[in-house]
């Protein structure tokens, strides 16, 4: 081989060692059940942080312009809500290696990172929050414990 590799082989003489790393290795192979559960759990966790108006890390959203909210007629009081739609729009996608989690509105990118040109402030409604981040680990762990099992 031309350049750098690196190679891990893995043989035990032991069986039940081997068919337990064995385990592990298709376990990460096929980590899908995992991030379903990840991926709902992240669902979740946003939907509740758009319901209470703010960021991952608990920051409130930057409030409505009020030239804005003045001609807003339905949800005044409420930042990234007209009808409740693009709230509606999150969904999540997972394959055995991936999960990716967003909505297919073009507006949710301009409010996930705002937009100068138009004096639309960043409000960002996706990411992980801590609770998010060991509700993952958790996830992971368990899935990996139960190939043990």
């Amino acid at each position: 081989m031309a350049g750098a590799s690196i190679s891990i082989d893995y043989s035990f003489p032991d069986k039940a060692i081997a068919a337990r790393l064995r385990a592990l290795v298709d376990a990460g192979e096929d980590l899908e059940p995992a991030f379903i559960d990840i991926g709902e759990g992240l669902l979740n966790s946003t939907h509740d942080r758009w319901d209470q108006q703010v960021d991952p890390e608990s920051n409130p959203w930057e409030p409505l312009d009020p030239k804005y909210q003045a001609r807003k007629k339905k949800n005044a009081d409420k930042v990234l809500v007209l009808e409740g739609f693009m709230r509606d729009t999150l969904a999540y996608n997972t394959s055995s290696q991936s999960m990716e989690m967003g909505t297919n509105l073009i507006q949710g990118a301009t409010h996930q990172f705002g937009d100068e040109d138009r004096g639309i402030p960043a409000r960002p409604y996706l990411g992980v929050s801590e609770d998010d981040e060991q509700m993952i680990i958790d996830t992971l762990y368990e899935h990996f414990q139960d190939a043990l099992r």
